[in-house]
């Protein structure tokens, strides 16, 4: 495996109940650094143009709505096989079908408030960080 970076954000149903610190601590005992972190209010327009890859499911209206409802963590992280690790670490979308000790086992409130995206390939990720973080946001 080779040093990479991958895309985080910490969700609304997340930040709301104040479990930044702890997710923090799992991507981070899984071997990945945090290189750049954010809390930003996303707005209607960010979230539809992120997700936009989904804009035909059912679902696109509610996940857009969601993540303006509560400010968000996004974040860059760092690691061996980074992006592999990440969904490890987060665990299957659905916490029913999440591995035990993964994130959304532990904190995800349903299929959609599931505490925690990730990126999901290296093209995604360098989308996703460039979305929204310039090159002088990333630390070394």
């Amino acid at each position: 495996m080779s040093l990479e970076r991958t895309f985080s954000i910490i969700k609304p149903d997340a930040t709301r109940r104040n479990l930044t610190g702890k997710i923090n601590a799992k991507f981070e005992a899984a071997g990945l650094r945090i290189v750049a972190q954010k809390r930003i209010q996303m707005t209607k327009a960010q979230a539809e143009s992120f997700y936009g890859v989904h804009a035909e499911r059912p679902f696109f209206d509610e996940l857009c709505e969601f993540m303006c409802s509560e400010p968000v963590i996004v974040q860059v992280l760092e690691g061996e096989g980074a992006i592999s690790r990440n969904r490890e670490v987060m665990g299957a979308t659905n916490p029913v079908d999440a591995a035990e000790g993964t994130i959304r086992a532990e904190f995800a409130e349903s299929v959609g408030e599931n505490s925690v995206h990730g990126s999901d390939a290296p093209e995604t990720a360098a989308e996703e960080i460039a979305y929204f973080f310039s090159g002088l946001e990333l630390i070394g």
